[in-house]
């Protein structure tokens, strides 16, 4: 199968990524296979550091497709990398604001179109302590509803373990020796259809959120070789536990 074609910013940061990613930490991809060769594949990853969508990228680029991600808007106001990411086909999110319709717009419009959208749920890094994918924003579960649920869109879950350890954004620190490993790797195409049917409420909107991110969770849980928490941190649980300890 032909690799799907990116165009000229595509490659640009294709020849950014490649060697900057090898350069940072040594790769292991596992999975690539599973990505379907064609038409739109909806991935859903954690997050646990800056570096995850470079290598994310790659692998996706690996198994011969174009990468498109979700990403903050305040990235497009960087000089160069907002010329790529723009010129790259990439989704900028407004979060908090009437804009950030219009991702989820463009997003359903990529996958209309045969594309690969990458979301991180989350919303931003995890704040979880051991880095377990934390309460997430519902905002997957729409682009699931409208596409995934009836199968004609996969989605897969996504997971990058090792990023955080190249690059600590709480110290703002880099770490290059002892070399790292960082793990990329894609799951199987999750079932749905128990949602199929259902009126698109928030209760709904909410089941399947938890549920694609407790696919997120078992799947890092099997790369990590631990056991994860039954539960999803809440920062805002969190505060309040502190508030009442303080007391």
């Amino acid at each position: 199968m032909a690799r799907e074609k990116g165009g000229f910013w595509v490659g640009v940061a294709a020849a950014i990524f490649y060697p900057g990613t090898r350069l940072l930490a040594r790769r292991r991809f596992e999975g690539r296979d599973k990505l379907p060769r064609q038409g739109g594949v909806l991935l859903v990853g954690n997050h646990i550091s800056h570096l995850d969508p470079p290598y994310a990228a790659v692998f996706v680029h690996q198994a011969r497709r174009v990468p498109r991600f979700l990403a903050k808007d305040s990235l497009w106001k960087i000089p160069v990398l907002g010329r790529i990411l723009r010129g790259a086909g990439q989704i900028p999110v407004s979060r908090g604001t009437a804009d950030a319709r219009n991702s989820l717009a463009a997003a359903d419009k990529a996958l209309t179109e045969g594309k690969v959208v990458t979301i991180y749920p989350e919303g931003t890094l995890t704040k979880d302590p051991e880095f377990w994918p934390m309460v997430s924003r519902t905002g997957v579960a729409r682009l699931a509803v409208e596409h995934c649920v009836d199968g004609s869109v996969p989605v897969l879950p996504l997971v990058h373990w090792g990023t955080h350890r190249v690059w600590d954004h709480k110290r703002k620190r880099l770490s290059l020796f002892p070399r790292k490993t960082v793990v990329v790797r894609v799951g199987d195409p999750l079932d749905l259809s128990k949602f199929r049917g259902r009126a698109v409420d928030n209760e709904l909107l909410r089941e399947v959120t938890d549920h694609l991110m407790g696919e997120v969770r078992d799947l890092l849980a099997e790369v990590r070789e631990e056991q994860a928490p039954t539960e999803f941190y809440s920062p805002r649980k969190a505060r309040k536990d502190k508030q009442e300890e303080d007391r």
